[in-house]
């Protein structure tokens, strides 16, 4: 007869502190040998299908200053609107794309850079369609639950006004923080806020 565990309290949350990088992201942390390249780092090689994007941006926290100790993680379809997982059924997704990356960003300025390729769209539960998206997962020190977003694009501006879930924001003035911004040809950047006038519209997942 199994041991009853009602004796067992739930273990304290904790903030990421330093040492997400450590387990995350071994190689940019100076740990070398554990993995050619760390989880994440790269989503495609030269055989993904799709349009290449660069996606750019900072954390910044309530005062405008860049969180420097920031993880974050997105996870796409690819180009044909599919996802790289166990429960997509609607057909086969691009095996030479990941449609997961992981960025530890950078030390001194903050910056998080994602190599990926645009996302097809996808189907709402309820069947209609969304707009190109991508989720964004951030946690750094002093956050104990991750934080999860979307970015949308500021080039699919008639999709996005159809999406199902821009629809549902009520405060429609902070739509914005969910559209990341087109700086050059296939490239975006798209800065996520924690608190202040921009915070950042956060879902929860």
């Amino acid at each position: 007869m199994p041991q009853s565990l009602n004796y067992l309290n739930e273990s304290p949350s904790q903030t990421a502190g330093p040492y997400v990088h450590i387990g995350c992201t071994p190689n940019f942390s100076g740990i070398n040998g554990l993995y050619r390249e760390d989880p994440g780092s790269i989503m495609l090689n030269e055989k993904t299908l799709g349009d290449r994007i660069s996606i750019r941006g900072g954390v910044y926290d309530g005062m405008g200053v860049p969180l420097k100790d920031a993880l974050v993680e997105i996870w796409q379809a690819d180009a044909a609107g599919l996802y790289a997982s166990a429960e997509e059924t609607r057909g086969q997704s691009d095996p030479n794309f990941s449609g997961w990356g992981r960025s530890p960003g950078d030390m001194e300025s903050g910056e998080f850079v994602f190599e990926t390729i645009r996302p097809g769209p996808v189907p709402y539960p309820d069947g209609r369609i969304q707009a190109p998206h991508i989720t964004f997962w951030i946690v750094a020190r002093g956050i104990n639950t991750g934080l999860h977003t979307r970015l949308y694009f500021d080039d699919e501006q008639a999709a996005n006004a159809q999406d199902p879930i821009l629809s549902r924001i009520e405060q429609r003035q902070r739509l914005d923080t969910l559209i990341a911004k087109s700086e050059s040809s296939g490239v975006y950047r798209f800065d996520i806020h924690l608190q202040g006038p921009e915070e950042t519209v956060f879902f929860d997942m």
